[in-house]
């Protein structure tokens, strides 16, 4: 059996709380988890097979591959494909029983042709993908294969940014105009789902909130539970001298006797190079800085000062339940979106 240096452990039960948290917000709301990306690096057949046990009909994911890839067989559940389709995906679409979102109107022209189910993105604002707003017709919406609607906000994180309620007023007068019962509409993500109740529609489309993330967001703090746990390995331990240097480029030099230890993870694994010299890792309450350049495979920590006895194969914590993908993302200046995204393959998955 392998010892992996690199381990990400996900709680179930905590993100099914999530997902149910979801489902409280409206009576008879759909909730449609994004699980692309690998289910935002957690593994996405076990998430897809973990929610379809809790009677989840409704998935979107970005590309076909990914679609593909969770081998659904059951014709009541729906995968929908964000990124749209080309001329020679149709038959992995029908294959697979996979619906294309519709960006744009060589795709429409495509889905009518070849009589596949489908949805549509109206582009409200973002700017990225989606059908203009005038290119929206009533013949759309009269045909006998549309599925659902969508659009996406850009600023949901935001709760104050009046853009919100831009992109929303004109998602809603589609809504409106070409409400059908057998159409679904659907405008929010995790953090849209708690603008308020006019951005909720037949549907929400909960990602980074499903797998613990907050954006920060002091609702989604007291309600949501964490789901992610990073641990690396320590590999080597060792004692160096006053005025000695750690890792690249020389960016830290010892003041005193030193004593190290060497963490199997680096920003091949997800662990960015602007930690280097500041990140914090975590042994119970216990703090260790990360000293030195992160490099690929690898990180240093000063456990000079450490109550516990190291020892070569114990794991410290680079994130935990207490401190969090946020907080980590913090001291990484982005999101939590990209933190829990960008860990490597390296990392074996454990989930409890």
């Amino acid at each position: 059996m392998i010892n992996h240096s690199f381990i990400l452990k996900v709680n179930k039960n905590n993100l099914l709380k999530n997902y149910f948290f979801f489902k409280k917000i409206k009576k008879n709301l759909i909730v449609a988890p994004v699980i692309k990306a690998n289910a935002y690096g957690l593994g996405d057949r076990e998430i897809f097979k973990l929610l379809v046990l809790n009677k989840c009909k409704h998935f979107f994911v970005a590309t076909l591959e990914e679609g593909i890839r969770l081998k659904n067989r059951n014709k009541q559940i729906k995968i929908y494909i964000l990124n749209g389709i080309q001329d020679n995906d149709i038959i992995f679409f029908i294959k697979n029983k996979l619906i294309p979102i519709v960006n744009t109107k060589d795709e429409l022209k495509l889905v009518i042709k070849n009589k596949i189910r489908f949805g549509i993105h109206i582009d409200t604002g973002i700017n990225r993908l989606g059908l203009k707003l005038e290119d929206i017709t009533s013949s759309i919406f009269s045909n006998p294969y549309i599925d659902i609607v969508i659009s996406h906000l850009s600023s949901a994180d935001e709760s104050k940014n009046s853009y919100n309620s831009i992109q929303n007023n004109k998602f809603s007068k589609i809504a409106k105009k070409f409400f059908n019962n057998n159409i679904i509409f659907s405008l929010s993500n995790s953090n849209g789902s708690v603008l308020s109740c006019s951005y909720l529609y037949n549907m929400i489309r909960p990602g980074i909130g499903l797998y613990g993330g907050t954006n920060k967001n002091k609702y989604f703090k007291k309600n949501l539970k964490p789901v992610v746990t990073l641990k690396g390995k320590i590999i080597q331990i060792k004692t160096i001298n006053k005025h000695e240097y750690v890792g690249y480029n020389q960016t830290y030099k010892t003041k005193i006797k030193t004593k190290i230890a060497i963490i199997g993870v680096g920003y091949a694994d997800g662990i960015p190079r602007n930690l280097s010299n500041k990140g914090i890792v975590y042994l119970g309450k216990s703090k260790f800085k990360i000293i030195g350049r992160i490099s690929m495979d690898s990180f240093t920590i000063n456990i000079s000062k450490s109550k516990h006895n190291l020892k070569v194969g114990q794991f410290v914590d680079l994130i935990n339940h207490n401190y969090g993908i946020e907080n980590f993302a913090d001291q990484c200046n982005t999101i939590s979106n990209e933190v829990i995204t960008s860990i490597g393959q390296r990392a074996k998955i454990i989930y409890e």
